[in-house]
């Protein structure tokens, strides 16, 4: 099997550098369009879509180059051990989410897995949020059928609307624009949250949520609380002196990049570096359906310069996975490319470690992440879609297995979760059943873990990583 170039030094070369310029002159936002592009809708008005599209290249970015730059520089210490990945958020975002209470509930539950494991693992967290921008999603049909009747799929807010309607179910480019009003209120509120102390570990009771004081990891969680607070008060007696930086956290937004032209509208060149930025989202990534290395997702995420992933699902084998690693990090670029491997749990044990032996012996640097969630998927015999927080839990702990057999290290976890009192995923600490599923699924799309079952599984994840290091 070839290898790949390897290149010993973390910066890339001025040579390189200056290689990697010159390559970057033959590709531009619009390159992908001559390729096949998967689950891209039909608009119905080609006019009114450019005009929305013309609208869209002159509003402001939602992110900035130094924040992606800052990006790509955490996740190059998370593929060298240290630090970890934590990436989450709804499956789909809807415009109507779009309030206070909900971005904040969101916000706490990263923070409170962050601080779990923070506490557990003894390394920094790197916080990246689904949201601000996750407003499309891939579907397995085009259309939909009920009462005899079928219409277009509902494949996100930034393309059409949940309701099963003619009006509703069109493809509408308005939406464009309004998604980026969304993701813009999005992010502009949780950076006001977390540059206004929402984050600050003097307080990490503040980050509590109502419904949940009387889980059953509420003790343990206290617990922490208290340990983390008695320990960066001894700091603070060691230095003499508050430590401001424990007030605020470095949180990062990523979304699927999904629709191509919403992409590409804010794919934009910056003064004082080279390249492209998407500068809708710091971290994009691929999904699964839409990993064709030929295909003109790919052909798009090559190009920038954000960190990317790439979900990696059961039908990828060793040689579709380097093929995607040489196209979209052909320098060997350390925190470029992540490798997101969904497989489900029984079959993870069988698929994934010949893909792992084959990118470890070609030399690749890739940041290697689990989404426990997507293969885990089931739809009950009354056609709710829900996932067994047991095979989640059992999934991700096969994962640290598999990694640490050979000799490969599981950097980060990706999970659709949200801060409300949902009842969508079965099991955890309460131990929801079917029947509990209608008390509280809100979810337009996928299952997401609660709150309750989001701080579980990050405990779990930490006791995981202890038992390993007693072993080691």
């Amino acid at each position: 099997m070839p290898e790949l170039p390897f290149f010993a030094n973390a910066a890339v070369s001025p040579e390189r550098q200056f290689a990697t310029i010159a390559e970057a002159k033959e590709w531009r936002p619009d390159s992908w369009r001559h390729r096949r592009a998967e689950q891209q809708p039909v608009y119905p008005d080609p006019e009114a879509l450019n005009e929305a599209l013309a609208r869209l290249r002159r509003l402001a970015p939602l992110v900035t180059s130094w924040e992606i730059l800052a990006l790509r520089e955490r996740l190059a210490e998370a593929e060298e051990g240290r630090c970890f990945l934590l990436q989450g958020g709804d499956c789909a975002e809807s415009f109507a989410d779009c309030d206070s209470s909900t971005i904040a509930a969101r916000l706490k539950v990263l923070l409170q897995m962050s601080l779990v494991l923070v506490h557990g693992l003894r390394m920094p967290v790197v916080r990246v949020g689904r949201f601000a921008g996750q407003y499309a999603k891939p579907r397995s049909a085009e259309y939909e059928t009920r009462d005899g009747i079928t219409l277009p799929s509902y494949r996100g807010d930034i393309i059409n609307g949940p309701e099963f309607t003619a009006e509703a179910r069109r493809p509408d480019p308005a939406r464009l624009l309004e998604a980026h009003a969304r993701s813009a209120m999005t992010m502009n509120f949780v950076r006001a949250l977390v540059d206004g102390g929402f984050a600050d570990l003097h307080h990490p009771e503040y980050w509590d949520l109502d419904w949940v004081r009387h889980s059953p990891l509420a003790a343990e969680y206290q617990r922490m609380v208290e340990s983390i607070g008695e320990a960066l008060r001894f700091m603070e007696t060691l230095a003499g002196r508050r430590i401001s930086s424990f007030n605020r956290v470095d949180f990062y937004t990523s979304h699927e990049a999904l629709l191509l032209v919403y992409e590409e509208a804010l794919t934009r060149q910056v003064p004082h570096q080279w390249g492209w930025f998407n500068l809708s989202t710091h971290f994009p990534w691929v999904g699964m359906r839409t990993a064709q290395v030929d295909g003109a997702h790919v052909e798009y995420m090559r190009g920038i310069r954000n960190p990317i992933g790439v979900k990696i699902g059961p039908t990828a084998t060793p040689e579709t996975v380097l093929d995607l690693v040489r196209v979209l990090n052909p320098h060997n670029e350390r925190g470029r490319l992540a490798l997101i491997h969904r497989m489900g749990v029984d079959r993870i044990e069988k698929l994934l470690p010949p893909i792992l032996a084959a990118v470890r012996d070609s030399g690749a640097r890739v940041l290697w992440v689990c989404d426990p969630m997507h293969g885990n998927t089931e739809v009950l015999p009354n056609g709710i879609k829900t996932r067994r927080f047991d095979r989640i839990r059992r999934e991700l702990e096969l994962a640290f297995d598999i990694h640490a057999d050979l000799g490969t290290r599981l950097a980060g976890i990706h999970l659709e979760l949200t801060g409300e009192n949902v009842t969508e995923c079965l099991g955890g600490a309460r131990e929801l059943e079917e029947a509990d599923l209608e008390r509280a699924y809100k979810s337009t799309v996928d299952p997401r873990l609660n709150y309750e079952q989001s701080l579980e599984l990050a405990m779990l994840i930490v006791r995981k990583c202890q038992a390993r290091s007693r072993q080691a």
